[in-house]
């Protein structure tokens, strides 16, 4: 029971610390725009390998070449 006591004032204490929320908030905040540049990255890199493979089509038709591969 006096050990009971004893750790009541500190887990009161502990909770009402509010120094770490602030480190976890900024965490989450990081984590977000992590995922947003990922997700912008790759959405950006599949547009443009449609946009280079077209020109390269295009490329190999008017050029009466095989698209950029070797005979």
């Amino acid at each position: 029971m006096r050990m009971i006591r004893s750790l009541a004032p500190a887990l009161k204490r502990f909770l009402r610390d509010e120094r770490g929320v602030t480190a976890i908030e900024y965490g989450l905040i990081a984590a977000l725009i992590a995922v947003m540049i990922i997700g912008t990255v790759t959405t950006v890199g599949e547009n443009l390998d449609g946009v280079f493979n077209s020109i390269g089509t295009s490329l190999g038709k008017a050029t009466g070449g095989t698209g950029g591969t070797t005979p």
